[in-house]
């Protein structure tokens, strides 16, 4: 999982925008998405035009209450949403935070933290990070980017941010795991990905 940016100067901050529990969210959808350039907060899957998402409120005890705002609200795929786990862990990491990156570290499909790291060990249990699923998921999805990369006999990082710039700019759609492209890689696959318009 990559750190998900939220800006103070976020058009929902300062459009006022909020949570409607029983209205139409459709807008702050919408800006929610723009903001994470179409990517799930907690999969780093594109979320596509036919793709089930919702507007999660990452600490559930916080929605309809008035401390829940912007910095408690990301974009997710439905599923992903309806696995993390019903039990709150405090303290805990939230996905904002500048050190985010440095906190939870990718090896190798998998996240960890430092053992004496509640709040990063917290976020990773709470989104079941390392659900064997996933990180198999995400294995794979690195070794078939070689794979192809290798298939092409490409070898400089310039041929290799070309292959994820194409594939950025032709089928999005298949682009998955950000912070493993970005770890395993060395390229800084989120300031290639256009903002949405």
């Amino acid at each position: 999982m990559k750190r998900v940016f939220k800006s103070p100067i976020s058009q929902i901050i300062s459009g006022k925008i909020t949570y409607k529990s029983k209205g139409d969210n459709s807008k702050l959808g919408l800006l929610l998405l723009k903001e994470q350039k179409g990517f799930c907060a907690y999969t780093e899957h594109y979320i596509g035009f036919d793709d089930a998402n919702d507007i999660e409120h990452f600490n559930p005890n916080l929605k309809d209450q008035l401390e829940d705002n912007y910095y408690n609200w990301y974009k997710v795929k439905h599923l992903p949403n309806q696995r993390k786990t019903n039990n709150w862990i405090e303290p805990i990491l939230l996905p904002h935070v500048d050190d985010f990156e440095s906190r939870v570290i990718y090896n190798e499909g998998e996240y960890f933290a430092k053992p004496n790291d509640d709040e990063a060990n917290n976020l990773i249990v709470l989104l079941d990070l390392n659900n064997q699923k996933r990180v198999e998921d995400r294995k794979n999805y690195i070794k078939r980017r070689r794979e192809s990369i290798n298939d092409r006999n490409l070898q400089t990082d310039v041929e290799i941010k070309k292959y994820f710039q194409d594939k950025i700019d032709n089928e999005i759609n298949s682009i998955s795991y950000l912070r493993a492209i970005q770890e395993e890689f060395k390229i800084d696959i989120w300031n290639m990905i256009p903002e949405i318009d």
